[in-house]
């Protein structure tokens, strides 16, 4: 028989209940019992859940309470030798320690350096190998949380991030080090781990190697090989790899020749690739198809997905195949039954994580017995995806019209950054090393209760108004008291930098309750583009303009820009994305010309996802860069020489693609730098990038207040790389997460080394 198969499921809850044990045990106003038996609760839930909807392969160990790459290191024992100093700390103070960072007494204990996982928003904590790592087993989470499956009559599959990958997306703490040689040492620990769920009552082991869907050198290939020829061997077991995200391509025969029982491939992002992985796949060997998209929120074409189906039934025999989502459903929201505000047209067109499982559960249906066992819900599914071609919502003729008459002077700044920057220069009228802040400071709970109260009626909103006004007031006066030389307004208004503007625009949908996990608890509600982009009026004049009014500084106006937008939403998926992408470059264009009319002189137009939408393999990447770096420049380049736009990229990798962030043309980029120490600004060494940098010396995502010391040495090691008259100074990211008595010693020890370090280099 054909079986369903899941391969990960959202952890946070369909409430965001781990959000808020994980933020309650933070705050110490729960114990750590309290956490962990929330954790517990919401697996025995999700288990259920899946059995309730008729999935038969249910994976454990897909749960964490911060990051399933954290959860792995963990398991291996690869703890950097700084947590050594931490005194008598729990497995829980360890974990979190490495998560964001701690503080015991005067020492602080920086956290592991953060980025995206492959082409997500979600972020991953990256482990930190040394040249002479040495591993062992040092948790049983995988085998205890089997065994709390099996304890509820639940047997499930559990999930291991493979050696490979995880080596692969390890740093090395020394300059000649590669954490992939030191996969010999690592393999028997997973031999050992495999062993244990082997005399625990597991049949099969899910080993997710995304990094299969990359290209890959030789050394990483013979490293698949020799890995897999010794875990292959663990006895009573079955593996099945899993690889997502794209297509096996070259690596097809590699992938396919690993001596493990079964493969998935995702059909989702590379359904092309379903012939060529049937014609090599091994023979009794299993085939996991990816046909239900985990990464979005489509319903599915149920009547194509089971044209892939039945053609590797077909060839395989109906006992080798799987249903199963292109990828852990972790990255769809949870259950669209909560959602009461959506229409019913809109909202018959989607699918979350819940409705993923019924999805699957019907293709096995259809498969098992043929699709009149399943004809009122295919006839369902028809009629969904029928609508939603022919719904007048999804097309409108004027931001049509308007894109075709987008011109080539569009998309270019008048002049080139020197003139520029010498009318910016004369209009601004700033110091050396600049000090500024990303955009946001702290949305505390007053803030979050009076948007509460008028989102409920409570509040009328020019009360709420009123409110925003106080924040702003009081913001602006704390950063001219700080000594800030560019100021920001706060955002006190934005619940999320997307949702924002999301908001404000036509052709997108918003839910209550789609929540996705970004970081930790960190949730984010994406929007759900599904029809033309277009801005309808200012977003945000308003509230930059009255800020401005309070101040002789220069206040930034703050935008999301075009990329960020797109990567961070559910996209429609019946165009380009680059043509989604246009449509929201000119929303943005609209604004920065309004903001620039109502006298904002400094414009940062936000692209953390920049990088996060670079495609995995090379073939594809410079067609994206085209359109990523047009669509900026579409947002950004109708102003004036004397307005100074910037952007703001974060926690990513950026020397595979630095020259084409120079493309971009903006006048300062700021960055993520302070967690791995300004080793981002190793690619700015190797290019002279054309404007001026920002590398981060606060990491906002740490509860930790950094010493002035520790900034001062890291704005020394940027000023090795980048000429003083294009260093600015600024924190990570916004400060949106964090407190007030946790930003403003922060910001003050940021102001202070600023000036410190101007002395130093006399300038």
């Amino acid at each position: 028989m054909t079986l369903a198969a899941n391969l990960g499921y959202p952890r946070l809850g369909a409430k965001r209940e781990l959000k808020w044990a994980l933020e309650s045990y933070w705050a110490g106003k729960t114990k750590a019992a309290d956490l962990l038996q929330t954790a517990k609760a919401l697996r025995l839930e999700h288990w259920k859940l899946q059995q309730t909807a008729g999935i038969d392969v249910i994976p454990s160990n897909d749960f964490s309470l911060y990051d399933h790459v954290l959860d792995t290191t963990m398991m291996i024992g690869a703890i950097p030798a700084r947590y050594a100093k931490l005194e008598k700390p729990t497995d829980l103070d360890l974990y979190f320690a490495m998560a964001r960072g701690t503080q015991q007494g005067a020492t602080n204990f920086a956290a592991m350096e953060m980025t995206k996982w492959f082409d997500t928003n979600y972020h991953y904590i990256v482990p930190e190998i040394e040249k002479d790592q040495t591993y062992r087993l040092a948790s049983a989470k995988v085998v205890d949380e089997f065994n709390e499956a099996q304890a509820a009559g639940i047997h499930t599959r559990p999930v291991l991030l493979g050696p490979v990958s995880y080596l692969l997306l390890s740093k090395s703490t020394s300059t000649d080090g590669v954490p992939l040689n030191t996969l010999a040492k690592l393999i028997p620990v997973y031999v050992e781990v495999l062993q244990r769920l082997a005399a625990a009552g597991a049949d099969w082991v899910q080993m997710d190697e995304p990094c299969l869907a990359l290209d890959l050198d030789e050394a990483a290939r013979k490293a698949y090989a020799d890995a897999y020829n010794q875990l292959g061997q663990v006895a009573n077991l079955r593996l099945l790899v899993a690889t997502y995200f794209g297509g096996l391509e070259d690596n097809l025969e590699l992938a396919v020749g690993l001596p493990v029982y079964g493969l998935h491939v995702d059909l989702v992002r590379a359904p092309q690739q379903l012939d060529h992985v049937l014609a090599q796949l091994p023979a009794e060997k299993t085939l996991s198809l990816g046909v239900v998209d985990g990464r979005n929120v489509w319903r599915t074409d149920l009547d194509a997905a089971l044209q892939k189906v039945q053609t590797a039934v077909i060839a395989l025999g109906a006992e080798r195949v799987q249903i199963a989502p292109s990828c852990s459903l972790t990255f769809s929201p949870q259950d669209l039954d909560l959602e009461t505000k959506l229409d019913d047209e809109l909202k018959s067109w989607l699918a979350f994580a819940r409705q993923k499982l019924d999805e699957l559960a019907l293709l096995k249906k259809a498969v098992s017995g043929g699709v009149e066992s399943a004809a009122e819900s295919f006839k369902v599914s028809r009629a969904a995806l029928q609508s939603r071609r022919e719904s007048l919502r999804t097309h409108n003729p004027q931001v049509r019209q308007r894109l075709e008459a987008v011109s080539d002077s569009m998309l270019n700044r008048a002049h080139d950054f020197e003139t520029r920057k010498s009318a910016q220069a004369q209009k601004l009228g700033l110091p050396p090393l600049p000090t500024t802040t990303i955009g946001s400071f702290p949305q505390t709970p007053e803030v979050r209760a009076q948007r509460s109260a008028k989102n409920k009626g409570s509040l009328t909103q020019a009360q709420y108004d009123e409110f925003l006004k106080t924040e702003i007031a009081r913001t602006i006066q704390k950063q001219e008291e700080l000594g800030l030389d560019v100021l920001v307004h706060g955002e006190f208004e934005r619940t999320d930098m997307v949702e924002y503007f999301g908001e404000r625009m036509t052709g997108i949908a918003f839910t209550q309750n789609g929540w996705v996990q970004s970081y930790g608890s960190r949730a984010v509600r994406p929007p759900i583009i599904f029809g033309d982009v277009a801005r309808p009026e200012p977003m945000t004049v308003d509230w930059s303009a009255y800020a401005q009014s309070l101040t002789k500084k220069p206040v930034k106006g703050m935008l999301t820009g075009p990329v960020t937008i797109l990567e961070w939403s559910f996209v429609r998926d019946d165009q380009p994305r680059a043509l989604t992408c246009r449509q929201l470059a000119l929303a943005i264009r609209d604004e920065v010309l309004d903001l620039e009319r109502a006298g904002i002189g400094i414009i940062q137009i936000d692209e953390p996802a920049f990088r996060e939408g670079f495609p995995l393999r090379k073939a594809e990447q410079n067609d994206y860069l085209q359109w990523a770096i047009e669509s900026f420049k579409l947002s950004a380049s109708g102003v004036q020489d004397e307005t100074q736009i910037h952007t703001h990229m974060c926690y990513a990798e950026f020397d595979h693609i630095i020259e084409a962030i120079g493309r971009m043309d903006a006048d300062v980029i700021s960055i993520e730098a302070s967690r791995s120490k300004m080793e981002l600004l190793d690619a700015f060494k190797q290019y002279q990038y054309p404007g001026e940098i920002g590398p981060g010396i606060y990491d906002i995502h740490s509860p930790n207040i950094p010493a002035q010391a520790e900034m001062e040495d890291l704005l020394a090691k940027a000023a090795q790389v980048v000429p003083n008259d294009r260093l600015w100074v600024n924190p990570d990211c916004g400060l949106k997460t964090r407190q007030w008595e946790q930003v403003l010693p922060a910001l003050t020890n940021m102001v202070n080394a600023a000036q410190a370090v101007r002395q130093q280099l006399k300038v």
